[in-house]
């Protein structure tokens, strides 16, 4: 925690210097551009690197996410309504961020100030029509896949490959073992990478204040503020369906849900919460077996915060670079975003890693999402809040579907069974 405290301290560094370097270039330099175009070298270097840990990071995650959960025959009518819920809500998160970003269209006061990319994606991209689209989901080789970062073609041979180890069971063990060592390797190897941020953070701001100068800088205050209204409407829904289901129980789970929702906000860090989140819950009446369960799942499946995000900043960036993408277009990506968001939990910074693989499959330049970096710290502020509660209603929502909350006279109970 300590570590990711000075990261973010360094990226904000990166960011006050990369304003003032802008700026002086802007009103010094003959031809500010130039300098633009040497900054753009080194997020060329930082957005390959991030290339670079997509794919083994991608299926280790998400192969060991799924095989841990045990055989479907398992995992049974508790695990069918788990996921049915993260469904639901991946696609309101999903939908919402997409609709508000339609609505307020941030990224058009960048339009024609962006600074120029040679940053080319490694990623291939497929004309997106439906016949395309299909084959495309499937590999034909995955070492290819690989190869090529094809991030949906890894998605669908790590669900296949998942729910196989899953079936298999116990002489899967070893082997998920060894992936879920591969997958602690690839996050430790993305801490790495990002501490090459504030430097990325310093090149991308410094080289578009030196082509546009300091006006552009009102466009992060106006993308924040959008954001947290739409972080503001996503908890409203998230409320208003648990009262559906809990009545009015659902302000007592918000008041257990206070405190870890807090520490998640203060340290950017939903995973941080864990603790405190599955106390509360059990405080509130979950049994603890039930909590146990469906909350880890949740952990990797329902991030409902950072979904909601990645659709908001995906869609921002491309209308940044004026790229106007059609409903059908837009649908892909939500499809897309929704397996890559899967499996995920606990990468440093993982929705810039999810939305770097999603942003090459459209032709949307990468570097955009580097002028996002330098604020994620207090968008993540946001959407680790986020998960916590989303999380949260769900384990209380199942608990109530199976019988396994216990009424508020009987929540003294709970902890002895």
């Amino acid at each position: 925690m300590h570590k990711q405290s000075r990261l973010t301290t360094y990226i904000l560094v990166g960011l006050a210097l990369g304003i003032f370097a802008g700026y002086l270039a802007n009103t010094n330099l003959a031809k500010p551009t130039e300098f633009a175009d040497y900054m753009s070298l080194i997020t060329t270097l930082f957005l390959r690197l991030i290339k670079m840990i997509i794919a083994p990071l991608v299926f280790s995650t998400l192969v060991c996410g799924i095989a841990k959960m045990g055989d479907a025959s398992e995992v049974g009518r508790i695990g069918i309504k788990t996921l049915g819920w993260f469904f639901i809500a991946s696609v309101m998160s999903l939908s919402l961020g997409l609709i508000l970003v339609n609505l307020f269209r941030p990224g058009d006061a960048l339009l024609g100030q962006m600074a120029a990319t040679t940053a080319k994606s490694d990623l291939v991209v497929s004309g997106l029509t439906l016949k395309e689209f299909v084959v495309h989901l499937v590999p034909a080789s995955i070492v290819e896949g690989m190869s090529k970062n094809e991030i949906l073609q890894i998605v669908i041979f790590s669900l296949f490959f998942g729910s196989a180890a899953a079936a298999v069971g116990e002489k899967a063990n070893v082997m998920v073992a060894a992936l879920d060592g591969v997958a602690h390797v690839m996050l430790k190897v993305t801490g790495y990478v990002m501490q090459f941020a504030p430097f990325a953070v310093f090149a991308a701001v410094s080289g578009v204040i030196a082509k546009s100068g300091l006006g552009v800088l009102s466009t992060y205050g106006v993308f924040m503020a959008e954001f947290y209204f739409g972080i503001a409407l996503l908890w409203a829904l998230l409320i208003f369906i648990g009262f559906l289901f809990l009545k009015g129980r659902i302000f007592g789970l918000m008041k257990e849900l206070r405190s870890p929702a807090l520490l998640a906000f203060s340290t950017a860090s939903s995973e941080a919460a864990y603790p405190k989140t599955l106390e509360g819950l059990e405080r509130f009446g979950v049994r603890n077996r039930l909590a146990a369960f469906v909350l880890p799942i949740g952990y990797s499946f329902n991030l409902d915060g950072s979904m909601m995000y990645c659709t908001f900043a995906t869609v921002f960036i491309a209308q940044a670079y004026g790229i106007e993408m059609s409903l059908g277009q837009q649908m892909s990506m939500m499809m897309v975003l929704m397996l890559t968001s899967k499996g995920m939990a606990g990468v440093p910074r993982a929705s810039l890693v999810v939305i770097a693989a999603t942003l090459g499959q459209f032709n949307i330049p990468e570097a955009g999402m580097l002028l996002l970096l330098g604020i994620d710290h207090f968008l993540d502020m946001a959407r680790s809040a986020t998960n916590v509660i989303g999380n949260g209603v769900a384990t209380a929502v199942v608990a109530k579907w199976e019988g396994e909350l216990a009424a508020p006279g009987e929540v003294e109970l709970v902890k002895a069974a």
